[in-house]
């Protein structure tokens, strides 16, 4: 049987990647990484205020070199940030390095689970379902195109989805 290395959780704000991606992580025996924690633990500094002072472009550049040191490391999970997909070189490191599970919810999943969450950049220019759908439309294909495996998490159990997640993870592998 080949090993696991990197099993990378993607999609967009609210899908649930951290929650989830903990659940997976005891699931398969891996450390979770959570790949905005990363960022924040290098730079000292929070999301919100790395946007605010170096825009959009140099939390993307900060990103993209916490992605490929991650890749460079030992196996885990990944929860990504919901942007991650924007670069071609970062979508290249998520197929190479191990296998992307998009975690799809609609976007009234994600209001539910960030109308109140203040430290999410990108929602607080203008109305945010607006926001959602405008970068659901742009990501969607991004996060297709990068993913081995689309799972839908609305009314999901976490737990239950880290499992199912874990089984057609190690499927993959098999089949590889």
């Amino acid at each position: 049987m080949k090993s696991l290395n990197k099993v990378f959780l993607i999609g967009p704000m609210g899908a649930g990647k951290t929650t989830i991606g903990r659940h997976l992580a005891t699931e398969l025996s891996l450390p979770f990484i959570d790949t905005d924690h990363e960022i924040e633990a290098r730079c000292g500094a929070d999301i919100p205020w790395i946007f605010d002072v170096e825009g959009e472009e140099g939390f993307r550049l900060r990103e993209h070199k916490v992605l490929h040191d991650i890749c460079e490391s030992a196996p885990a999970v990944i929860a990504t940030g919901g942007g991650i997909i924007m670069r071609g070189d970062n979508r290249a490191l998520l197929r190479e390095h191990g296998v992307a599970v998009y975690l799809h919810a609609t976007v009234n999943q994600q209001l539910n689970r960030t109308g109140k969450d203040r430290s999410r950049p990108l929602l607080n220019k203008g109305d945010p379902k607006t926001v959602l759908t405008d970068l659901m439309t742009t990501r969607d294909p991004l996060y297709r195109e990068a993913a081995k495996v689309v799972f839908p998490t609305d009314n999901k159990n976490p737990r239950a989805t880290a499992v199912d997640i874990a089984k057609a993870v190690m499927s993959i592998i098999e089949a590889d």
